[in-house]
């Protein structure tokens, strides 16, 4: 696939990096962000959990008792990013269905690498989880791009531990596989935004002392799970020009011969985290839209 092969729909496809993020530009990105966290109109209340999470509550206008919740994961390539930075569409998708949506401050990579990053998703889980206001038995996990993959890690650890059972998994152009790192027949030219150099970084960063002895565990890199059953149902959403495209797809099919629900959407020519970049499109309304339903169809019946 050459460059030319983008959705027609996505028009700054053209103009965007392969490559943004990297150990050389992380410091630049992390001050932006910084910045930008202070220029920022709060959209929401911001509770601390505990220390070390604190998350970003987004409640609908109408409130009923004991609504649904979301929880939903930034993406950033576990090294960036913050809990604001969704905060367009965690507000949306509150309002629309009337659920609270909850997004968690976790600490990042590579100052703070596996579990810890997974371990914060955790606790956020199990303070919403333990809230009164809020149906446990009602809980979606979300995310996108790392997010995704903390969300669909976090759906594993709660398997795992058994007190919390979320309903759904909304997992968006999720990051799942560190073995997408070695592979060398990827065409670098139909990528934007996140490349196969930024892919090394980032799960270099996030996995650090976990691959002592060339073991990675599956609760670091999900794909490498090999019993995926009993997890809750899972909506996957991935573009044909993402890097993460392959593994997602790969995912989504064991989840279906493991016995789990799973909705793979995929959008023909689209690249990383175009529905953020280019959000008037009717491509990125109809991806959001989708996942709105998803939701919808797990949190409220439909």
């Amino acid at each position: 696939m050459t460059e030319q092969h983008f959705n027609p729909q996505l028009r700054a496809a053209r103009f965007l990096p392969r490559t943004i993020i990297s150990g050389r530009t992380l410091p630049t990105l992390r001050l932006l962000t910084k910045l930008t966290r202070i220029a920022r109109r709060p959209d929401a209340q911001v509770v601390a959990v505990d220390a070390d999470v604190s998350v970003h509550v987004f409640r609908p206008a109408s409130a009923r008792p004991r609504p649904p919740a979301l929880l939903w994961i930034h993406g950033g390539g576990m090294v960036l990013g913050d809990a604001a930075q969704d905060s367009r569409f965690c507000r949306r998708l509150a309002e629309q269905l009337d659920i609270v949506v909850v997004s968690v401050e976790y600490r990042l990579a590579p100052e703070h690498p596996f579990p810890t990053p997974l371990d914060d998703c955790y606790t956020a889980l199990r303070w919403l989880a333990g809230r009164p206001d809020i149906d446990p038995a009602r809980i979606a996990l979300g995310g996108a791009s790392a997010g995704g993959g903390l969300a669909a890690a976090l759906a594993l650890l709660a398997k795992e531990r058994g007190e919390i059972h979320p309903v759904l998994q909304l997992l968006s152009y999720p990051m799942l596989d560190d073995r997408t790192t070695t592979r060398t027949d990827i065409d670098p030219r139909r990528l934007r935004i996140w490349s196969p150099h930024s892919n090394r970084f980032g799960w270099r960063s996030y996995l650090g002392p976990a691959t002592a002895g060339g073991i990675v565990p599956p609760l670091a890199a999900p794909a490498r799970q090999d019993d995926l059953s009993g997890l809750p149902p899972a909506w996957i959403g991935v573009g044909t020009n993402d890097l993460f495209y392959d593994e997602d797809v790969t995912y989504a099919r064991q989840l279906q011969q493991a016995g789990v629900d799973c909705a793979l959407h995929v959008v023909p020519g689209a690249y990383h985290n175009f529905d953020s970049i280019e959000p008037k499109t009717g491509l990125s309304q109809t991806f959001v839209e989708a996942q709105a339903t998803a939701l919808d169809e797990a949190l409220n019946g439909g």
